[in-house]
């Protein structure tokens, strides 16, 4: 099997679950997440999901429902890790298999009344006509993805989540799915468990519903995901409060800052204890359980890469800019030029005040191969790293050396990486700053195994997503993070919390 083809596999890998409903003496709503084996029809919904990656909203008759297109951020590697779980529609209930996803905010299923793709043909749909509690609604939508469509109308009526019905819940009825993901996948709609910011028609989420008809004793739900590959169960979800078996110790507390995704600002990401440099001054960080691996910016992940020995790609443009420009950087930078400007003295970017660009005037010369925005961008992630070097007291080789190594670590244009699996004992600990906190995360944790055909394939958890500024750097941690970390979505204090996995 070529590496070309075993990347492949790996980086499209999917964790299927189905669902254990039950409620408990405690008050708790527990949703346990079971694994399922990995199929081929897995492995192809999952390569078609990938596809759908830069996630875009918008609606149809040219209206934005909710909030503006500037408050939503485009989450990568969407759907790639399914955890279902079965909730109820109607009365009497009509089971649908759905997506848990952090990552949105509207519930949708397929409508009866889709005739023309086969997607709804090949999962369950709602019948209005079967259920007493609908309620009529018809205001129609559209929900736009990267190579895909979801179109429908709203209705209304009751929610069975394990043991709680959520009444007169507003969700969407799809009539038209476009996408090849929608009709291989093996979930019928998604849950999304988002902010009502992100949510399309200003449709309440499901723990918004659950809070305002006081279903739950505590605003909270929270996730614990099991990443042992030989168990049975994947996990699980609690609506209400906490189970204090999958935890150790004391949960640390961060604010939301931005309201749509639970987003947060986070500080460094540490190498074997040394900072990356990019996010020293803090970045932004997305905590979404529909996104399988970690991503943020490719000028760390390329570090990552580097230090745990994973395959990307050589990035001509990188090395060519270290070899040309490298040491006027290196001495720009002793000369205590500010690095947001270094790129733009040598004249690969273009300063605007805050943040260096790619020049405008050669980029419409060069509109055709777009050029100069990849050598602006390969100038900024060689300052970060020789400006790391500079910290170390290395010499100037040993800068230049690095640098042109690291080029050679970029990701892959999907932004995963293979890792040597005979490896990962001699990986160093990588960490996020949370709260002033360390969070470690060891090889073992942050090394996806992937088994198939009898081969083992090991794959980086870290991939490229590049957010520019204002709204980036971010980091969007994924399942990754939240198995090694039992996670609280405080949505009465507007708060995420964490604590070490039990």
């Amino acid at each position: 099997m070529g590496q070309k083809h075993l990347l492949l596999l790996a980086c499209f890998w999917v964790l299927s679950c189905s669902l254990l409903l039950h409620a408990s003496s405690d008050g708790l709503l527990r949703i346990n997440l079971n694994k399922k084996k990995l199929d081929k029809e897995a492995l192809t919904a999952a390569k078609l999901a990938k596809k759908e990656s830069r996630l875009r909203r918008s609606v149809g008759a040219g209206q934005y429902l909710g909030a503006s297109t500037d408050d939503i951020v485009p989450l990568d590697n969407y759907l790639d890790t399914q955890y279902f779980g079965e909730i109820g529609i109607g009365t009497p209930p009509q089971n649908f298999t759905v997506i848990f996803d952090t990552g949105s905010s509207n519930l949708w299923v397929p409508s009866s009344k889709c005739y023309f793709s086969i997607a709804c043909y090949l999962h369950h749909r709602y019948k209005s006509t079967k259920s007493k509690t609908y309620k009529k609604n018809g205001e129609s939508c559209t929900i736009t993805y990267g190579s895909g469509q979801i179109a429908g109308f709203f209705s209304e009526d009751n929610v069975l989540v394990g043991n709680l019905v959520v009444q007169n819940q507003k969700f969407i009825e799809t009539t038209r799915e476009t996408s090849p993901t929608f009709i291989i996948g093996k979930f019928d709609g998604i849950l999304g468990l988002g902010f009502p910011e992100i949510s399309v028609g200003g449709a309440p989420p499901i723990w918004q519903s659950m809070k305002e008809q006081k279903l739950v004793t505590k605003d909270v739900f929270s996730f614990w995901l099991n990443r042992d590959p030989d168990a049975s169960a994947g996990g699980e979800l609690v609506f209400g409060g906490v189970d204090p078996k999958h935890y150790k110790g004391n949960h640390t507390y961060v604010p939301v800052t931005r309201k749509g995704y639970w987003q947060f600002d986070m500080g460094d990401l540490l190498i074997g204890g040394h900072s990356t440099g990019y996010c020293a001054g803090g970045c932004a960080a997305i905590v979404d359980s529909g996104t399988s691996l970690l991503a943020g910016p490719t000028t760390i992940v390329a570090q990552v890469n580097h230090a745990i020995g994973a395959e990307g790609i050589i990035s001509t443009e990188c090395k060519e800019v270290v070899r040309e420009y490298g040491e006027m950087i290196l001495e720009l930078l002793i000369a205590q030029t500010s690095p947001q400007k270094v790129c733009t003295q040598i004249g690969l970017c273009v300063f605007d005040g805050a943040h260096s660009v790619s020049n405008p005037i050669e980029s419409v010369v060069e509109k055709q191969n777009r050029g100069s925005d990849l050598f602006c961008t390969a100038c900024e992630m060689a300052v970060v790293w020789i400006q790391n070097q500079l910290r170390e007291n290395k010499t100037k080789e040993l800068i230049l050396n690095y640098a042109n190594q690291l080029c050679e670590r970029l990701p892959s244009p999907n932004g995963e990486s293979t890792v040597d699996c005979d490896q990962i004992s001699k990986m160093p600990n990588l960490a996020f700053t949370i709260a002033n906190k360390t969070f470690t995360l060891t090889p073992e944790q942050y090394i996806v195994k992937l088994e198939q055909a009898g081969q083992t394939i090991c794959i980086s958890g870290f991939m490229a997503y590049d957010v520019p500024p204002p709204r980036g750097p971010l980091w969007i941690l994924g399942d990754v993070f939240m198995g090694a970390y039992h996670t609280i979505f405080d949505f009465g204090e507007n708060r995420i919390g964490f604590a070490k996995s039990a």
